[in-house]
């Protein structure tokens, strides 16, 4: 081949994957708690630890702020965003009354694929929970959900709750925070599982609530035991 002439072979970068990369990796430590609430998020200091260009990080944290886990402030710049309790409890129970109708339409639409999907989502928070790896025990748990969200037949529902996806990881990863939380939840997702493997709609509302406000419950709880930063109103 002629050395003047491009390999087409050859990899190229996109910048936008640079920006995913970046964000991913802020949001994964936004909802660990390796950044905390309240906490200033300077963009030449992220660069450097991260090894990206400014506007690179720009984006990624310009993204973040519209999934509402930083916040940009005139003046101030970028923190990372406080949840308070009232705001917690609002996403709550948009989500008990929207999982809980997309699992029982679910349990009708389920695929054998999807199902497979499920089990394989549980058997990942299983391996997770020897070790307590919060980051896999939540990104599990929204693989679950996202199969029930894909498959239940009602498009909108899953855009709703996608928007608020950041942020139930954030809650998700506090809840489980709590010691035995995580050994509950696994019981309780595989409570869902099972009502629909049954084809049973009525069951498996009935599971996801008892699930999501079963998670609200360990929240709070992780919310009375935060900082004082942290606003329960």
């Amino acid at each position: 081949m002629d050395e003047t002439t491009e390999d087409i072979l050859k990899l190229v970068r996109p910048p936008t994957l640079v920006r995913q990369l970046a964000a991913d990796t802020l949001r994964n430590a936004i909802v660990t708690g390796a950044l905390a609430p309240g906490e200033r998020l300077v963009e030449s200091s992220l660069a450097k630890r991260m090894g990206v260009s400014r506007p690179s990080i720009r984006e990624a944290l310009s993204q973040l702020a519209a999934e509402k886990i930083v916040t940009i402030t005139p003046n101030r710049g970028p923190t990372v965003a406080t949840i308070t309790w009232a705001q917690a409890e609002g996403i709550y129970e948009v989500r008990a009354l929207l999982e809980a109708d997309a699992a029982a339409r679910f349990a009708i639409l389920a695929s054998s694929d999807d199902l497979a999907s499920m089990r394989t989502s549980l058997r990942r928070f299983e391996l997770a929970l020897p070790d307590y790896d919060v980051s896999l025990l939540v990104a599990s748990t929204a693989e679950f959900y996202a199969v029930i969200l894909r498959g239940c037949g009602n498009p909108i529902i899953a855009e709703i709750i996608e928007g608020l996806t950041a942020r139930i990881s954030f809650l998700r990863a506090k809840s489980m925070s709590l010691r035995g939380r995580a050994n509950h939840s696994l019981v309780e997702l595989t409570a869902i599982l099972d009502a629909v493997e049954s084809r049973d709609a009525s069951q498996a509302s009935r599971a996801c609530t008892h699930h999501v406000r079963s998670a609200m419950i360990a929240a709070r709880a992780a919310f009375n035991e935060m900082a004082p930063s942290v606003e329960s109103a």
